[in-house]
């Protein structure tokens, strides 16, 4: 959420800002705002909703100024709009902020008390005021910085700007990401790699704790008891991938319809196609020595490993804990020393992940992480990784990265099976041959677009939705209804088929769309029996099968999409396309934004 770009520049820095907050869109925002330093001078332009309006604002009301700072803001305290949009002013102090200052309400009493005037509803604008009164009790702006910092509590991610100082931006993380990008005789602080591309590919990341004074002659990265400390300087791969929409409307239909490409790279990554057996990629753990996986993720990350939780106890008959990680570190689960942790996060920066982790960090087990950023903070603090190639993915709600999580969850499956004894060289070259099949059947379930784009006209008309699955078709049926409520806000939601008479098959009429997720595997048959009580009180059915399925189901569906006849491991992975296109093109229909749905932030960096 939110995204953060300062600039210690040779030439006009504002136009720079904005093309850099282009980059951070997918994070999702709901107001932008630049400020500057010219002649010694603050001044700032901040605009509701899109870059585009703040755009159209520099356009007619120019910043000048060679060192400035940006944002874009989704918002948590105050509605969104330009009063509450950051920058933040106080004198002579202007601010942006990621994440959620825990004690500004006592802050903010506390220099209300003192005259200051608040134009906000936001946390943010306490630190500003914080930075203002040590600068009036005369410390020069640096060490006005670290005094206001030492007070804050709560997560943040910090930019500050000095009416008066042209060669200094101070920035300071506890928990959101933070970035000092190194250049020649230019400066630069960003949320992430991503939004420095344009500038450099040399990157510093600033550890939990970590405040840096940020000049044209370099940087200065202290802790927050004021000692120096050294960052490692290093080359970031995640800025030499420049990201467009090609020939697509959208990042999200761009990114379905690389899944057969990045698929095959993240299985290629850890399987060996060619001798139909498991590479000797690194782990942290070693699965034989284990009696139990904990797992914890949140959002569709979550679900890919609900689906891995199926894979693993099935094929390697290793137990597995999964949590929601909002809920994981609160309900103090028990660790011994004979478990091991995963962790899953598209970012590597989500907040509830992290703070999972370390929780089992603080329990002394052996800690892994799946992720798409190798050099994101979950990452750095895992003891392994095991990284996704899937390549930057800009819209908010996940297609590719988890499909890609689903592969290497599927290949830990088999590598766990191997070294737990419970499948033999021979079985597992099974899967593995079933797996490199994947990219395969991902195209030919793309060619099915047009059929599925039919469906979605019919279920954009629509208030609510049912998903239903057993197995793992289940996990794929919770996230089919979060990708339609979370582009189209169709009301959606996704239940194992069995608990149908427990509650669901109230709901059942006439009006009422019903999409069931039903591959040919072991539960098939229990599946076309729930599917006929919802056909018996007129419930419109929206099969997803192969042909077979579709022939042994019998039923008088509303539609039916036949995907092609596959491996039961696959199906999990392969059956996402659909679900995925269904939620994509009933949005496109009814409108919405796509790539960046209202409400909702690609990184969510606190909690």
């Amino acid at each position: 959420m939110c995204g953060i770009v300062g600039i210690v520049g040779r030439t006009p820095v504002a136009p720079l800002i904005v093309d850099a907050l282009k980059r951070l869109e997918y994070r999702g925002y709901d107001s932008a705002g630049v400020a500057t330093v010219e002649n010694g001078q603050l001044d700032r332009r901040r605009a509701e909703g899109k870059l585009v309006n703040l755009e159209e604002r520099l356009r007619s009301q120019p910043l000048g100024g060679f060192v400035g700072i940006g944002h874009t803001r989704w918002a948590t305290h105050g509605v969104p709009n330009e009063t509450n949009a950051h920058p933040h002013f106080s004198q002579d102090v202007a601010v942006v902020h990621n994440g959620i200052i825990e004690n500004f309400a006592e802050l903010r009493e506390e220099l209300s008390a003192e005259g200051f005037v608040f134009a906000s509803q936001t946390d943010t604008e306490v630190v500003a005021h914080l930075v203002a009164r040590e600068l009036r009790r005369g410390l020069r702006p640096q060490d006005a910085a670290f005094a206001a910092l030492r007070r804050l509590q709560g997560a943040f991610a910090l930019a500050i700007l000095f009416r008066g100082d042209e060669d200094l931006i101070i920035g300071a993380r506890n928990g959101p990401p933070l970035a000092v990008g190194h250049g020649n005789g230019e400066m630069y602080l960003g949320s992430d790699a991503i939004a420095l591309a344009p500038f450099t590919d040399s990157i510093t990341y600033l550890d939990d704790g970590d405040w840096v004074a940020v000049r044209r002659s370099g940087v200065e990265i202290f802790d927050m008891e004021g000692r120096r400390v050294e960052r490692q300087r290093q080359q970031s791969v995640g800025t030499s991938l420049l990201v467009d929409k090609g020939n697509h409307r959208h990042f999200m239909e761009k990114e379905i319809h690389e899944q057969p490409e990045v698929i095959a790279h993240t299985l290629a990554h850890y399987l060996d196609f060619a001798s139909g057996g498991v590479k000797n990629f690194e782990t942290p753990f070693d699965f034989a020595a284990i009696d139990r996986l904990a797992v914890s993720a949140c959002g569709t990350a979550y679900l890919a490993g609900l689906i891995g939780k199926y894979w693993f106890e099935r094929y390697a008959r290793l137990p597995v804990d999964i949590d929601i990680a909002s809920e994981f570190r609160y309900r103090e689960m028990p660790l011994s020393q004979k478990s091991a942790a995963l962790f899953v996060s598209q970012s590597g920066e989500t907040a509830d992940t992290l703070a999972s982790l370390r929780y089992c960090r603080s329990a002394g087990i052996p800690i892994a992480s799946i992720v798409n950023v190798r050099d994101s903070t979950m990452a750095r603090e895992s003891d392994g990784i095991f990284p996704t190639l899937a390549g930057p993915e800009i819209g908010v709600a996940s297609t590719k990265a988890f499909t890609c999580q689903l592969s290497i969850f599927a290949a830990l499956a088999v590598r766990a099976g191997l070294e737990r004894g419970t499948l033999s060289r021979e079985q597992a070259a099974d899967f593995v041959r079933a797996l490199s099949e994947a990219p395969r059947y991902a195209a030919q379930a793309l060619k099915l677009e047009g059929r599925i784009e039919k469906v979605a006209r019919a279920l954009s008309q629509v208030r609510h939705v049912l998903y239903l699955g057993r197995d793992t078709s289940y996990p794929l049926a919770l996230e089919g209804a979060l990708k339609l409520k979370e582009i189209s806000y169709i009301h959606a939601e996704g239940y194992a088929a069995g608990e149908l008479k427990h509650g669901p098959i109230a709901l059942i009429d006439e009006q009422m769309p019903v999409v069931v997720i039903a591959p040919q595997d072991r539960v098939f048959d229990k599946t076309v029996s729930n599917m006929q009580e919802v056909s018996a009180r007129g419930g419109r059915i929206v099969l997803i099968t192969d042909e077979e399925g579709a022939a042994r189901a019998s039923l008088d569906c509303f539609e039916t999409i036949v995907m092609p006849k596959m491996p039961e491991l696959l199906a999990p992975i392969v059956y996402a396309l659909p679900v995925q296109m269904l939620a994509y093109h009933t949005a496109v229909v009814m409108g919405t934004d796509v790539d960046q749905p209202r409400n909702l932030a690609k990184s969510v960096t606190v909690e």
